[in-house]
């Protein structure tokens, strides 16, 4: 690893059974710290204030715009990964194809296009069943066979549910060039080293695996998204000369600024800059490493103890989620607390958070920062109550 990880690894200090980085990553101690700077800024009120803090939106589109691939211009801020999806949701037209095990931020702003009468939202597959390029392809077929054209494909780069990373070449060469693909990036961005431009929107989130706390996330186009989707939700600040309130309706932005609603939290932009170049410091390729020979090691105890690994075992089909498999499907009604229920408070009680999915399942995730040295008394605990 490089000087630059190792003074990564430093800004970080949460508690060594923190397993919950799907959930949300505890930020850096220079996140805390640069979001703490500008409220004090704020709250001395000088002369120019609000400009200095307000200029935390360029450096964290910037920083964006360097980790993801895309032009400054392409990118756009906005408060949370479901607002980000909302805005594509409602302005791309057509019908798009979203896989009916999307995380519910990936499915809502679909369904209430369709409601809109705006998008068409054609669901496809099972839950848990993997977005893969034959997946879309038999997707593909069926609405052909229906009379149906696909305008585009929403999809997560990383699984919420069972951590598999999605190959996005392959899906865009599935779809081909005259069809969007959207992509859902908050379980993947900074922590693997995806080829994020084959994406004509990527929306993400800075919470999770950034560690840049609540209330800031980025959404990116290729030319031909920010050409195709319509800023239907933009609002006052997405138009040219936003400040010269004459009442009259301003023509909207030719970047991607045009999606812009109203001021973002300089707070949390400020805290997302700040994580997003201190991914950029560490470096994406050495977080990724680290990341992997920690879900290494753990599968390797959640084996040894015999425990039902549910997620995909190969580093180019996985990030930093593991999904486990608790008791049997259906042990319990799904009224009543199962074996992972009793898992799960387990692991708590032992010090260790983790994600409670159902009755027959937990859900992992670790980081660069997670000690391997708690595997084994996880696994212990699963096992125990399997």
């Amino acid at each position: 690893m490089t000087d630059g990880f190792d003074a990564y690894l430093a800004f970080f200090g949460e508690e060594p059974g923190y397993l919950n980085f799907a959930s949300y990553g505890p930020p850096s101690t220079a996140v805390a710290q640069r979001a703490a700077d500008l409220m004090a800024i704020a709250v001395g009120g000088a002369v120019g204030a609000s400009d200095v803090v307000h200029a935390e939106d360029a450096r964290a589109r910037a920083a964006f715009a360097r980790l993801s691939g895309f032009g400054v211009d392409s990118v756009a801020l906005v408060p949370h990964t479901s607002l980000g999806l909302f805005q594509v949701a409602f302005g791309v037209g057509g019908t798009v194809l979203v896989s009916r095990g999307e995380f519910p931020a990936n499915l809502y702003p679909w369904l209430r296009s369709r409601e809109a009468g705006l998008t068409d939202a054609r669901l496809f597959g099972a839950v848990g069943e993997r977005v893969t390029p034959d997946a879309v392809a038999a997707a593909l077929d069926d609405a052909r066979a229906a009379g149906v054209q696909v305008t585009a494909l929403a999809v997560s780069a990383v699984d919420f549910r069972t951590g598999f990373r999605a190959d996005l070449p392959a899906l865009r060469a599935a779809i081909g060039p005259d069809r969007l693909l959207i992509v859902d990036g908050i379980q993947g961005f900074g922590v693997v080293d995806l080829p994020w431009t084959v994406a004509d929107a990527l929306v993400v989130g800075g919470q999770k695996w950034l560690r840049a706390g609540w209330g800031a996330g980025a959404l990116a186009f290729s030319p031909a998204g920010l050409e195709r989707i319509r800023p239907i939700l933009g609002g006052w600040t997405g138009v040219v000369d936003p400040s010269h309130y004459d009442g009259e309706e301003h023509p909207v932005r030719a970047d991607a600024l045009r999606f812009g609603i109203s001021n973002l939290s300089p707070f949390a932009t400020g805290a997302f800059a700040t994580a997003l170049e201190l991914v950029e410091s560490a470096g994406v390729e050495a977080i990724e490493t680290a990341i992997s020979s920690r879900v290494d090691a753990l599968l390797a105890a959640l084996d040894a103890a015999g425990v039902d690994v549910l997620s995909a075992r190969g580093p180019a089909e996985r990030a930093g989620i593991v999904a486990v498999g608790i008791g049997s499907p259906g042990h319990a009604p799904a009224d009543s607390p199962g074996r992972a229920h009793e898992a799960h408070a387990a692991l708590a009680a032992a010090g260790y958070t983790a994600t409670l999915h159902g009755n027959d399942r937990i859900r992992l995730a670790v980081h660069a920062t997670t000690s391997p040295a708690v595997f084994d008394a996880v696994a212990t605990i699963l096992k125990d109550h399997s």
